[in-house]
C-alpha cells in the first residue's frame, strides 16, 4: 500500500506512515435532529483551514491529561513484546489502533443548551475494538460519552437497564446479584475487560461535541506518530459534516419567544472526510474517492439497512465484500460482522508493515 496522505494538520505530519481505515458508521442515520424549531440553509463558503479551526476554537478542558494519557500508552507499547501465542512464539513492537466511536453533537449556544446530533449508539466501534483486543492490538478507543463501551456493550443500554440484569439480595441489606440467566456471560464479559485494563491494552478517551473530537483525533495522531506503520487508524465515529464557529454562537440559550430559527453553519474542515451512503449506486465511487482524496489505505462502506450482514472493503488496489449468512444471524449468540472485518484488517495491516519495512531496508 502506498503511505496515505496525513490528517491535514500540520502538527499530524509525523503519522503519515500509518494505516488510516474509514469504517461507515454502523448506526449513523442519513439526517441530524436538533430540539428546536429551525430551518437549515446551505450557502457558499471558504473553506476552512484545520488550523484556523484549532486556533478559533476552544480546547475540552481534559485534554491535556488525556494527552498525557495516549503518552504513557504509546511508550508502554512501543517496546517489543511477546505476540498472541497463535501467531507466533517470538517477540516483536505490539500494533496500536486508535479506534473512534459514536456520534458527535454541534452545539447551538456556547452555554449549550440546544444542540444538533447524530444518531450513532456506538455499536460498530465498541464490538470492533473487543475483536482487535482478541488479536492482540493495544487499542485506543475514543467514544462519545454514554455510546456503547467494549464488553459493557453486552449489557444495559440498547437491551435495556442495566437493572434489568439484577435480584435484590436473598435478605434484607445483603446486595444485588445477578440473574442466574445472565451470570455466566457476565463474569466472562468482565474477566475479558479486567485483563484488558490490568495489562494496558485498553485505554478509553470519551468525547462529546465535535470540537471534543477533532482536539482528541489530532492529539492521538501526534501520539501515534511514533510507532510509524505498526499504527492503524480505524475510524467509526459518525462525525458531523457541519458546525457554528465558537465566535458565531451566542452566549446563552437560543430564546424561542422570537419564533422560528434559520441556522447557517459552517463545513467541518475535511482532516478525514466521514462516509455515508444509502444510495448502493453512490457507494463504491464514494468509496474510491475518499481513498484518493483523503488518503485513506482502507474504506468499509455499508448501506443502513444491510450493516449488520454485508460490508465492502475497498483498498487502492482491490474491493471486495464481507458478508454473513443467515445461519450466522440467527445462531445463539449470533455473529457479528465486525469480527470478520478486524481478522481481514489485521491481514492486510500485516502486509502494510512488511511493504513499509521492505521499503526501508
Amino acid at each position: 500500500m502506498d503511505p496515505p496522505s496525513s490528517l491535514g494538520s500540520s502538527e499530524a505530519n509525523a503519522s503519515a506512515q500509518s494505516l488510516y481505515t474509514h469504517v461507515d458508521p454502523a448506526s449513523q442515520r442519513p439526517d441530524s435532529s436538533t430540539s428546536c424549531s429551525s430551518v437549515l440553509e446551505s450557502h457558499p463558503f471558504e473553506q476552512i483551514d484545520p488550523d484556523t479551526y484549532f486556533t478559533s476554537n476552544p480546547p475540552p478542558p481534559h485534554l491535556v491529561e488525556h494527552e498525557r494519557q495516549l503518552a504513557a500508552f504509546i511508550a508502554h507499547h512501543q517496546a517489543p513484546t511477546p505476540t498472541q501465542p497463535q501467531r507466533t512464539t517470538t517477540t516483536s513492537p505490539r500494533k496500536v489502533v486508535l479506534v473512534t466511536s459514536g456520534g458527535t453533537i454541534v452545539p447551538l449556544e456556547n452555554n449549550t443548551v440546544r444542540f444538533i446530533d447524530n444518531f450513532s449508539a456506538g455499536t460498530r466501534g465498541s464490538a470492533s475494538a473487543e475483536f482487535f483486543l482478541v488479536r492482540g492490538y493495544a487499542v485506543i478507543f475514543l467514544y462519545r460519552e454514554r455510546s456503547l463501551q467494549p464488553f459493557a456493550r453486552h449489557f444495559g443500554q440498547a437491551k435495556g437497564s442495566v437493572l434489568d440484569y439484577l435480584v435484590p439480595g436473598a435478605e434484607p441489606g445483603q446486595p444485588p446479584r445477578v440473574k442466574p440467566e445472565y451470570a455466566a456471560e457476565m463474569a466472562t464479559q468482565l474477566a475479558r475487560y479486567q485483563e484488558a485494563i490490568a495489562s494496558n491494552s485498553l485505554l478509553m478517551i470519551t468525547f462529546t461535541t465535535l470540537t471534543d473530537y477533532l482536539f482528541h483525533l489530532r492529539a492521538a495522531a501526534k501520539a501515534l506518530s511514533v510507532l510509524g506503520p505498526r499504527a492503524m487508524y480505524y475510524l467509526a465515529a459518525a462525525v458531523s459534516d457541519f458546525f457554528i464557529p465558537a465566535q458565531r454562537m451566542v452566549e446563552h440559550k437560543i430564546q424561542s419567544a422570537d419564533g422560528g430559527l434559520t441556522l447557517t453553519m459552517d463545513q467541518v474542515p475535511k482532516f478525514l472526510r466521514p462516509l455515508l451512503e444509502t444510495d448502493p449506486n453512490l457507494l463504491i465511487s464514494k468509496a474510491k474517492f475518499a481513498l484518493m482524496r483523503y488518503g485513506h489505505q482502507v474504506v468499509i462502506g455499508n448501506l443502513l439497512t444491510t450493516r449488520k450482514r454485508t460490508v465492502t472493503v475497498i483498498t487502492k488496489t482491490d474491493q471486495f465484500d464481507i458478508t454473513l449468512t443467515d445461519a450466522e444471524l440467527t445462531r445463539n449468540p449470533p455473529a457479528e460482522i465486525e469480527e470478520l472485518i478486524v481478522a481481514r484488517l489485521d491481514a492486510l495491516h500485516d502486509a502494510f508493515i512488511a511493504e513499509s519495512s521492505a521499503a526501508q531496508a
